[in-house]
């Protein structure tokens, strides 16, 4: 599976953005889909998932009532919407999957990761 994230940018506090990840490959719906954030000088962290039957999802207490992570199998595409976006969510955005996954945390449970996608939140 080949990930490949988009849709960051730079963006007023408050404001909103949504985040792609489409994937290439076969049994994209086999995935859990995991959107990740590793901010400058910190390490990286989780964000969100979803588990690969679509049923359950997770977010980081941070972002709870804030970001929504969905997905798209139709479009083998996983979608990350943040809305009242903080300074403190600055960061580069990485999607990755876990095949057959429920939707974990932890980054070493996903098999394949994207390239990131910058995101910028100004104050």
């Amino acid at each position: 599976v080949q990930l490949q994230a988009s849709g960051g940018g730079l963006v007023q506090a408050g404001g909103s953005l949504r985040l792609s990840c489409a994937a290439s490959g076969r049994a994209f719906i086999m995935y859990a889909m995991g959107w990740f954030r590793q901010a400058p000088g910190k390490e990286r962290e989780f964000v969100a998932s979803i588990n690969w039957r679509g049923s359950a999802t997770n977010y980081h207490n941070s972002v709870k009532g804030r970001f929504t992570i969905s997905r798209d199998d139709a479009k083998n595409t996983v979608y990350l919407q943040m809305n009242f976006l903080k300074p403190e969510d600055t960061a580069v955005y990485y999607c990755a999957a876990d095949l057959l996954g429920s939707g974990s945390s932890d980054s070493p449970s996903y098999d394949y990761w994207g390239q990131g996608t910058l995101v910028t939140v100004s104050s």
